[in-house]
C-alpha cells in the first residue's frame, strides 16, 4: 500500500507563507512523488507545480514567482514553498505521485488527501 502525507497547511493572512510537505511511505518497488494541484471549492482541481527526478520545474503562470517546488529523492518527500499568499490561494492542495507496487507492476498514480490551505485576513 502507498501513502502520501501532507503536511503544512493551515490559516494564513494575505501575504504570508506557508510550507507544504507530501512524503510517500509503505510498500513499492519504486515511487515518483512528482507535484502538487489544487483545487478550490466549485472549480477543477488544477496543476500548480511539478518536478522532475533531475529537478526540473513547472509554474501554473498564477503562482511563477510566487511559490517555488523541490525534492528530496533520498526521502521520496517534495516540497511546495508558498510566499505572498492571496486569498484566491485557498484551496486543497492535493500532492501527486506515481510508481511500481512491484518490479512487475504497472505504472499506477497516487493522489495524496489534501491539505487544505487558507488565505484571509
Amino acid at each position: 500500500q502507498v501513502q502520501l502525507v501532507e503536511s503544512g497547511g493551515g490559516l494564513v493572512q494575505p501575504g504570508g507563507s506557508l510550507r507544504l510537505s507530501c512524503a510517500a511511505s509503505g510498500s513499492f518497488f519504486s515511487i515518483n512523488v512528482k507535484g502538487w494541484y489544487r483545487q478550490a471549492p466549485g472549480k477543477q482541481r488544477e496543476l500548480v507545480a511539478r518536478v522532475s527526478t533531475g529537478g526540473r520545474t513547472n509554474y501554473a503562470d498564477f503562482v511563477k514567482g510566487r511559490f517555488t517546488i523541490s525534492r528530496d529523492n533520498a526521502k521520496n518527500t517534495v516540497y511546495l514553498q508558498m510566499n505572498s499568499l492571496k486569498p484566491e490561494d485557498t484551496a486543497v492542495y492535493y500532492c501527486n505521485a506515481d510508481g511500481l507496487r512491484y518490479y512487475y507492476s504497472k505504472l499506477e498514480d497516487y493522489w495524496g488527501q489534501g491539505t487544505q490551505v487558507t488565505v484571509s485576513s
